[in-house]
């Protein structure tokens, strides 16, 4: 398993969910789960199995040996199965802020959303505020998915921002949703 020099730890668990370092096994499943999910990710087109390929040799294994990466992702297992991936990106080191991105099985969409989604924010703010000791998470969604905003609010994410016709989506301009978190720990 690849581990982030960045970090101290690099698996967090809690219950039978655990993150770790995104791995290389799953990089077609994830690719699977964003082509079928582009709609509300900032994708252009469909990725490709030689792309992905590209993206994990050249791009997230130098993730792993970066003093202060952009970006940290962790594959999702739970009962270790991969459901999921995101982590941190646009992470800002000066500033001390990033932004959550996650996707998961879209099979598990209708009946797991908010149980899968509350235990990647738990283990994601777990990573971020206690390891990293970053001082403020948001995330960047377009106004597709209202029920995720819900799952925010419960896990202390406050909306931020309405960000007015911010995204180009089916031939009309939709508003973005920003919310955020303070880390309470500092």
């Amino acid at each position: 398993m690849n581990t982030y020099k960045c970090l101290n730890q690099n698996e967090f668990q809690y219950n039978e969910y655990k993150i770790v370092p995104i791995r290389y096994e799953d990089r077609l499943d994830i690719m699977k789960w964003r082509n079928e999910q582009i709609y509300h990710l900032r994708q252009e087109k469909p990725l490709t199995e030689k792309g992905q390929e590209n993206y994990f040799k050249n791009t997230v294994s130098e993730l792993f040996i970066e003093e202060k990466p952009n970006q940290i992702l962790f594959s999702l297992l739970k009962n270790n199965i991969c459901i999921g991936y995101g982590g941190l990106v646009h992470i800002n080191w000066i500033d001390l802020h990033a932004e959550i991105s996650f996707i998961m099985d879209t099979e598990l969409e209708s009946d797991n959303f908010e149980e899968i989604w509350s235990n990647f924010l738990y283990l994601i703010d777990k990573v971020a505020f206690n390891d990293l000791k970053i001082h403020k998470l948001n995330t960047f969604a377009y106004d597709l998915r209202p029920h995720l905003y819900d799952i925010l609010e419960k896990n202390n994410y406050k909306k931020e921002a309405i960000l007015k016709e911010h995204k180009y989506f089916n031939f009309k301009f939709i508003d973005v949703i920003v919310h955020a978190k303070i880390n309470k720990n500092e």
